[in-house]
């Protein structure tokens, strides 16, 4: 590796989340880039303390290769690497999609009623797929208003942790919904299979390494992975995390809908994979905050693969990147 830039950005919008990019180039002048979104406190310090030991000057073979435990630092290996061979990362990895259906993610609102015209807006934009974002005091009221304004429309929740007791989600599965995402905290796995046990949604659940899944799949305590490639050491671990649950029966929805569109990108390659059967949750972020083109989203609920260019499949704004870089370092 001949050098390295890592770039710390602040997101031009809502509470300016940050994300940092990994740019990888290699001796022939061929780059790779990665990214890790809202980044833990000390991941900065980290990468510019090890990271030029790490890779300048040394050859690798694969990225599986290079120990760096950083995401960024894995998804820029696996960008250049791919690049090097000229094959796109989702064929790599053995992806078999050139398109994804998408799932559109709804936020509480301040009324039931602006609620059910926001998911209309979404329906009439060509989206079969609607995830409802729901906590304890807004969760029955939304869900039953959506499901009566459209008794056919694919309905997920996404619970975000925040749940102790079953009644009230068990109260949800009335509402016919397909799958119930991260209903309690990840580390209560007993919980889970008491749900799971009494409702005929799916509980997903979103685990960061395989250890993690094989504990709920020891319990039969869900039937869905929700697979956040982000939250694997490296897109390898994320394929084995796949591997395992399709394996063993379970469904997959691939998600990652934060950052700058690297992440976002990753996402979508690896949602190409066979197991990954329910829609891709990549949230298309605001204009603001792209980087790269075309930009990663769905058009009329389905997302595209890019499988007409190697890598990652999009080209970087890197006059966009330098402009929004608060902070950065190259050796």
């Amino acid at each position: 590796m001949r050098e390295l830039e890592v770039f710390r950005l602040a997101l031009p919008f809502g509470k300016r989340s940050e994300t940092l990019l990994v740019k990888l180039t290699d001796h022939g002048g061929m780059s790779g880039w990665g990214e890790v979104t809202s980044p833990q406190p000390k991941t900065w310090s980290r990468l510019e303390e090890s990271l030029a030991a790490l890779l300048i000057g040394v050859d690798w073979e694969h990225p599986d290769t290079v120990p760096s435990g950083d995401s960024a630092v894995d998804m820029a290996c696996w960008d250049l690497w791919t690049k090097m061979r000229g094959v796109p990362l989702a064929e790599a990895i053995g992806g078999t999609r050139t398109s994804l259906m998408a799932t559109v993610r709804i936020a509480p609102d301040l009324s039931v009623e602006s609620l059910v015209s926001r998911v209309n807006q979404q329906v009439c934009a060509g989206y079969g797929h609607v995830t409802l974002d729901i906590r304890p005091g807004w969760d029955v009221e939304p869900v039953r208003a959506v499901r009566q304004a459209y008794p056919a429309l694919t309905l997920a929740v996404d619970c975000g942790n925040a749940y102790s007791d079953l009644g009230q989600l068990v109260a949800l599965d009335s509402y016919g919904l397909e799958v119930i995402e991260r209903p309690f905290d990840t580390g209560d796995v007993h919980t889970h299979a008491s749900l799971q046990d009494q409702v005929a949604a799916s509980v997903a659940v979103e685990v960061g390494s395989t250890a993690g899944l094989d504990d709920y799949l020891t319990l039969r305590a869900a039937r869905v992975l929700l697979l956040r490639p982000a939250a694997f050491p490296s897109l390898s671990d994320a394929r084995r995390a796949h591997d395992r649950a399709a394996a063993a029966g379970w469904d997959i929805q691939c998600a990652g809908g934060q950052g700058a569109g690297l992440a976002r990108a990753a996402t979508v390659a690896v949602a190409s994979l066979p197991g990954c059967t329910l829609p891709c949750d990549v949230t298309q972020p605001p204009r603001q905050n792209q980087i790269v083109t075309p930009i990663v989203g769905a058009n009329a609920g389905v997302i595209a693969v890019p499988y007409t260019q190697s890598g990652l499949g999009h080209d970087i704004d890197e006059t966009r990147v330098r402009k929004l870089a608060k902070d950065s370092f190259r050796a």
